[in-house]
């Protein structure tokens, strides 16, 4: 299950969308040129899976995908706590890179959950959108979108990510801090927490 929720740019006190219908999200999503899917959840996977087990699993979704956009890199990223005494500095590193508002030029923005969780805000049209994305859902960001992704205090994720150009990630900040204004990964999981709870 996904959640969508959405805010005028002015601010998260006024809501104006709160979903985690995959057919809501996707009609909210597609206007903006934003590509949500649902893939198959392999159980069998490890969530601290390796590159290889994971595109074992995920080698038809993978191709097609790279039929269809022509994806020159293709490449598997996990951020999972463990007993290392560096990870709360690396995480806390890794979180702060994609924190700020930015663009990708050059690329589309296109990630799969393997396993754990993260939110791309998409920043378009005069509104904000927090989309909560978790095992068993791709997002695909359109190159030029203004955008920031949130992975959390205590990131745990493994996901696959896909690129037209062999440089990778390259961001253009924009230098705004609106993501300081909206609610940030940690406060928007607890209560999609309780939300699951409840059912």
């Amino acid at each position: 299950m996904t959640l969508l929720t959405t805010w005028p740019e002015s601010g998260p006190e006024t809501l104006v969308r709160r979903t985690s219908d995959p057919v809501e999200i996707a009609a909210a999503l597609a206007p903006l040129g934003v590509r949500y899917e649902q893939w198959p959840i392999r159980e069998d996977v490890p969530f601290d899976a390796d590159s290889e087990t994971v595109f074992a699993a995920y080698g038809p979704e993978i191709d097609r995908l790279n039929a269809e956009e022509g994806f020159t890199t293709v490449d598997v990223l996990g951020l999972h706590p463990s007993d290392d005494p560096e990870f709360p500095v690396k995480a806390k590193a890794a979180r702060e890179k994609f924190l700020q508002e930015h663009t990708h030029d050059d690329d589309d923005e296109v990630r799969f959950f393997v396993s754990g969780s993260g939110i791309f805000y998409l920043h378009v049209n005069g509104e904000v959108h927090a989309v909560y994305c978790e095992k068993g859902d791709l997002l695909g960001v359109p190159r030029g979108t203004t955008h920031w992704f949130d992975m959390g205090t205590n990131p745990s994720f493994t996901a696959i990510r896909f690129f037209h150009e062999e440089d990778g990630w390259i961001g253009s900040f924009t230098g705004s801090t609106i993501a300081a204004r909206f609610p940030d990964y940690d406060t928007i999981d607890a209560g999609y927490q309780q939300d699951k709870a409840a059912v």
